[in-house]
């Protein structure tokens, strides 16, 4: 049985309902047992231990703590209390990085909540045959509810009666206008939410009349219940960047456990002790393993949001960052997102002489004796607050009057001038309202409201061509009123619409919209040059939605616009072949705004959802990033969203995206830069146990390099700035990996390079000074140091001659800091925990020769054109 589609005298019946007296106690506290509360579930969130037991699921963290193990093992063992250092310096970088991730994750899901505190904390009932006030959550289906103006709705209900009601549901159906409801409306059982006129809705508010209800869903069971239902069942899924690294670490691990086991056997057939191929095997593994790569993508991401912030962008979830700076669908909400939010007058038209002009605030004098007609016919008030405007009551009404303040006739001055002696209230059924005032001395009958209601009661007036500028104002996607007067000699003592509402004289129509914000056409724009694929979502009407996507410029020619309907009856192999073709969807169900973010996602796109209301709160969880407004967002939208706009501005997704594309950028550098020093230094170790059974480095000593040397260059090369022209490429494929554009390849020649000069300086080292822990000093050197000079090769695919070799304040900062580190171990007498000794001054100085190979290659390799600039 559907509520909206049933007389609501079966629906009583069905409901055990007395219109009259009520439920009675008893009855409704049977109810609550078995419906429950009027509340909504919360879906049940980590705790900070689940959380941090999470982190040890990746494959190089299990990897590592392998390591760590048989480190101990080792050590206790061999007996030596120096051997523990290794494992302990182990676990502690393992602990360090899932308390990272902690930090990262600590902000809990606040979907669910605000959907909670949405709902209205108390409700206006009939229980045992008198009114009374109860906890919303008290009420059970069945309850007869009262209702007027301000008030918020405590659950779904059919209405019973209703006087001028009208309801605001922008929030749960995306319509800018509050909705006209009428108890008496008669509804298709296939109506959508945003025509169910004889519904109102839980979490939504009463702006004007009043009325009274039969409750027909409680909690879980209205539609709000529904959207939270939506939101508990997206899971949320993991960004491109998380996949990718997820990927990259089980590949390091399969090829850090094959290198141990090939190192085993040849240690065993050539006779090594075990203990020290287990030693090995750990410093193969840890060579591996790019540390410090989780935590320094997180923290280069951290610092991308610090810079977003000052844009007016809030990132929720750190890794949204990348995922939105790969975004090549944008399906934007209309109302909020590209609109004002706020209908305004834009055009008038004069009966007199068929006059049309635009609303400016210096419109003809026949145009304002239009506008003080018409605000005189107004409930609706704008008030002003130093340099901000509250519109209160109906948004058509507010429009005009603030139309009349443009012109310099505030209401309150015209009310004073011309005061009201009578009216009759908007009605549903009428769709019109009638004021009459004093105006020099006469009795001035005014009428605002629906064009073809308006008609048959005008005798003056060429009412054809105002059909016809009715009609084009219409298609236009303006909401139009039109006002007629009349002058009557005495004002009945019961003004009714027969006396008052005929023999009028036409005056002219006023036409408004929802305007689009100034800026999002030029976000558009933009966006289309990025080959980001703007598409409008809205809960508006098509035509509405039709005009103002083709203002913007996301209606172009050849896209089709359907209705919520038309979308309902395609299957989704019938919505994949017809997505590309659509822009505009008007009239949509939440479910509906999921369906096209999947099916987009179908398509391999990488799709950002924008928007505001409660509405659109599961399709922006669903989508790749969800995108909220910040000003008129609910908190439900923001608690769904990964990212929120704290202006409202759709145009700062533009810089957004901007933003995610250059910190994507970057994290391939320090990927780039990180894994060709991990496979320099697998290669060496590996190389050196072939040719010479030995390790030339110790896991203490790559641990440092990973951790120490390595990570501040990487975080600084992580806060390069973004490259000119990054808004001129396409949307990177959602299944482009990483390491394209030949980044993989040039990581492994990278990595080849390292270990080449590693094991030269390792056999000179030991050569010379005929130890291997000389051998195990130059090597140590020669990779930390050349990693260091590599971090400023990786800043650019163009010459360090074009960008400059210092621009990168922070990178030079933290290059000092790096070398000063490497200077501690080499010079000093920390160096021997360590395992290293002092050199000869001829080494240090071959040393610093091997150290600068890699700029002279990369900048050959650059102007030879084997690394090439993206454009």
């Amino acid at each position: 049985m559907s509520p909206h589609n049933t007389k609501k005298e079966d629906l009583l019946t069905a409901l055990s309902a007395d219109e009259i007296r009520g439920l009675t106690s008893a009855e409704a506290s049977a109810r609550r047992e078995k419906y429950g509360a009027n509340k909504l579930k919360e879906k049940k969130k980590k705790t900070n231990l689940q959380r941090f037991i999470d982190q040890f699921k990746d494959a190089m963290i299990l990897i590592l703590i392998a390591a760590a193990i048989v480190s101990f093992v080792v050590a206790c063992v061999e007996g030596e209390r120096k051997e523990f250092f290794e494992p302990i310096l182990i676990l502690l970088i393992v602990v360090l990085n899932a308390v990272m991730g902690v930090m990262q994750e600590s902000k809990a899901e606040k979907a669910l909540d605000a959907l909670k505190n949405l709902s209205a904390p108390h409700a206006r009932v009939i229980r045992d045959g008198a009114e009374a006030v109860i906890d919303a959550a008290d009420l059970v289906p069945g309850d007869i509810i009262k209702l007027e103006a301000g008030d918020f709705i405590p659950a779904d209900a059919r209405l019973l009666t209703s006087v001028s009601l009208k309801s605001e549901e922008s929030a749960l159906t995306g319509e800018s206008v509050p909705s006209e409801k009428d108890a008496a409306a008669e509804v298709k059982a296939d109506a959508p939410l945003g025509d169910r006129n004889n519904m109102v809705f839980s979490g939504c508010s009463v702006t004007y009349g009043t009325a009274a209800a039969v409750v027909t869903g409680t909690g879980m069971n209205t539609e709000m219940g529904k959207i939270a239902n939506l939101l508990d069942s997206e899971e949320d899924s993991q960004t491109p960047l998380q996949q990718k690294l997820a990927q990259l670490g089980k590949y390091l691990g399969v090829m850090a456990l094959l290198a141990c086991a090939i190192i085993f056997v040849v240690g065993v057939a050539n006779g090594i002790p075990v203990m020290e191929i287990f030693m090995t095997a750990v410093s193969l593994a840890v060579s591996a393993i790019p540390e410090g790569l989780p935590a320094i993508v997180t923290v280069v991401l951290s610092i991308g949001v610090q810079r977003m912030v000052k844009k007016n962008a809030l990132i929720r979830r750190l890794p949204a960052v990348e995922t939105l700076g790969s975004a090549s669908v944008i399906c934007s909400d209309k109302t909020g997102t590209l609109t004002q939010n706020r209908m305004t007058l834009v055009r008038a038209y004069l009966d007199e002489g068929n006059v049309t002009e635009d609303i400016s605030d210096h419109n003809s004098d026949k145009i304002k004796d239009l506008l003080t007609l018409g605000t005189l016919c107004c409930d609706g008030s704008v008030v002003f607050h130093d340099d901000r405007e509250e519109h209160i009551g109906d948004p058509t009404e507010t429009a005009i009057v603030y139309a009349a303040h443009k012109n310099g006739m505030p209401k309150d001055d015209l009310n004073a001038r011309y005061p009201r002696l009578a009216g009759i209230p908007f009605d549903s059924d009428r769709k019109l309202m009638t004021t009459v005032n004093q105006m020099d001395g006469k009795n001035i009958v005014i009428v605002k409201g629906a064009f073809d209601m308006m008609v048959p009661r005008c005798i003056k007036g060429d009412m054809e061509a105002a059909r016809i500028m009715c009609e084009s104002m219409s298609e236009n996607a303006l909401r139009v009123l039109a006002v007629a007067y009349k002058e009557i000699d005495e004002i009945p003592a019961n003004p009714t619409s027969e006396e008052l509402e005929n023999g009028l004289t036409f005056v002219g129509l006023v036409g408004m919209i929802d305007p689009p914000r100034p800026e999002a056409r030029d976000a558009v724009t933009v966006c289309r040059g990025a080959g980001i694929r703007p598409v409008m979502i809205t809960g508006d009407h098509v035509v509405t939605a039709s005009a103002i996507a083709r203002d913007l410029g996301i209606l172009r020619e050849g896209d089709r616009a359907i209705t919520g309907a038309e979308l309902d009856a395609m299957n989704d192999s019938e919505l994949d072949a017809s997505v590309e073709q659509i822009s505009v969807y008007a009239r949509v169900s939440p479910e509906n705004k999921i369906r096209i973010v999947k099916a987009w996602q179908r398509k391999n796109q990488v799709v950002s959802m924008t928007g505001d209301g409660v509405n659109d709160a599961p399709a922006l969880k669903a989508a790749d990033i969800g995108c909220a407004m910040g000003i008129t967002g609910t908190d439900v939208a923001k608690g769904a969203a990964d990212m929120t706009l704290t202006d409202d501005n759709f145009a700062t997704i533009v810089d957004a995206v901007r933003e995610g594309r250059g910190i994507y950028s970057n994290i391939r550098k320090v990927v780039g830069f990180l894994l060709g020093t991990n496979i320099g230094e697998v290669i060496t170790v590996f190389a050196a146990m072939l040719l010479w059974h030995k390790s030339p480095l110790l896991s203490m000593q790559l641990l440092w390099i990973n951790l120490v040397t390595d990570s501040l260059p990487a975080i600084a090369l992580g806060m390069e700035a973004v490259e000119d022209g990054i808004m001129n490429q396409k949307p990177k494929p959602k299944d482009e990996g990483i390491f394209a554009h030949g980044l993989g390849v040039r990581v492994v020649l990278q990595g080849l390079m390292f270990a080449v000069l590693t094991l030269i300086g390792y056999k000179v080292g030991e050569t010379v000074t005929g130890l291997i822990e000389g051998g195990q000093t130059m090597a140590f050197m020669v990779l930390a140091l050349s990693q260091i000079v590599q971090a400023y090769n990786m800043r650019s695919d163009r010459s360090l001659f074009k960008v400059g070799f210092f621009t990168n304040r922070t990178l030079n900062l933290a290059a000092l800091a790096s070398v000063v580190l490497v200077g501690l171990l080499l010079l000093t007498p920390i160096g021997t925990v360590f395992g290293l000794v002092t050199l000869p001054a001829k080494l240090y100085l071959l040393g610093l020769g091997l150290i600068l190979v890699p700029l002279v290659v990369m900048e050959l390799s650059k102007l030879a054109g084997l690394i090439k600039h993206r454009h």
